[in-house]
């Protein structure tokens, strides 16, 4: 039995992030493809990740509640952020517990912000003494998106994800509505139909609009190759323009898609059998 006496726990809560249009602009030599697109955090929608400091042992203890994680616990990213810290560091042995709530095959980053925001707790709680741009370092080699929830605000993202620069969105009192299906859309048929190529207008012109002048300039190059496969996720993007959104998208490679309104908005009889999630948009 380990003792855990001594040691006071430490919780974060990794959030979301939705991608403000998305355009892929090439295809890299080394397989993957460069992109342009605006991250937004997604303050409220989040998981909770608790670590404590396992006394008196040399092993590293991981459990997960809420939603189901596929695959082995060795294959999640939190502890593969915890290996790629440990190997340049003397961690001690951990008990790691993560609570999900961030849909999984969403397009929402759940599981890069786990990483990250463990990378983050580690520099913490054990004062290595990282900046910022020591652990986007770290985190890029987990996950392209990943270095985006280092510092975790509005960014424009360019590369594969990684080469951000901050910006200023306008956004007077937005409502955000999250809506995802049951649907998990694989990687190949993400891809399946893109042709990558440079916009004509570039994202970053959004800071000077507001919500509903969006949809003249930021799209999202998955959809017409996903929105053929699914239709069931087209429908909802439709539903949400219909209930009176300003602007309306698929998240990443989806397949979650969210609406951002000028108001509040009932959801109660929309989206049946759907994860549903609502809130204002702030970035604190």
């Amino acid at each position: 039995m380990y003792n855990f006496l001594n040691f006071n726990p430490l919780i974060s809560f990794p959030n979301a992030k939705i991608n403000i249009g998305l355009n892929i602009t090439e295809k890299r030599s080394d397989g993957f493809h460069n992109l342009e697109s605006i991250f937004l955090p997604v303050i409220g929608l989040h998981d909770v990740l608790e670590i404590v400091e396992i006394k008196d042992s040399t092993h590293l203890q991981f459990s997960s509640s809420g939603i189901v994680i596929d695959g082995k616990d060795s294959d999640n990213l939190v502890l593969k952020a915890y290996q790629l810290l440990k190997s340049d560091f003397n961690l001690p042995a951990l008990s790691v517990h993560l609570h999900k709530v961030i849909p999984t095959g969403a397009g929402l980053g759940g599981g890069s912000s786990d990483a990250s925001f463990m990378l983050k707790m580690l520099n913490e709680m054990f004062n290595l003494n990282l900046t910022n741009e020591n652990l986007k370092v770290y985190a890029e080699k987990l996950g392209s998106d990943c270095p985006f929830f280092i510092e975790n605000t509005p960014q424009f993202a360019t590369g594969k994800g990684e080469i951000l620069e901050k910006i200023n969105l306008f956004l007077p009192k937005s409502f955000l509505v999250i809506i995802k299906p049951q649907i998990h859309v694989p990687t190949k048929a993400a891809f399946a139909g893109i042709v990558p190529k440079k916009p004509q207008v570039n994202l970053n012109e959004l800071i000077t609009k507001l919500p509903y002048q969006w949809k003249e300039f930021a799209k999202n190059d998955f959809e017409q190759s996903i929105f053929a496969q699914f239709p069931e996720i087209e429908k909802i993007k439709t539903r949400l323009y219909e209930l009176g959104a300003e602007y309306a998208s698929m998240s990443g490679s989806g397949s979650a898609v969210f609406g951002i309104f000028p108001h509040t908005i009932n959801l109660e009889n929309e989206f049946t059998n759907c994860f549903k999630w609502q809130n204002y948009i702030r970035f604190t």
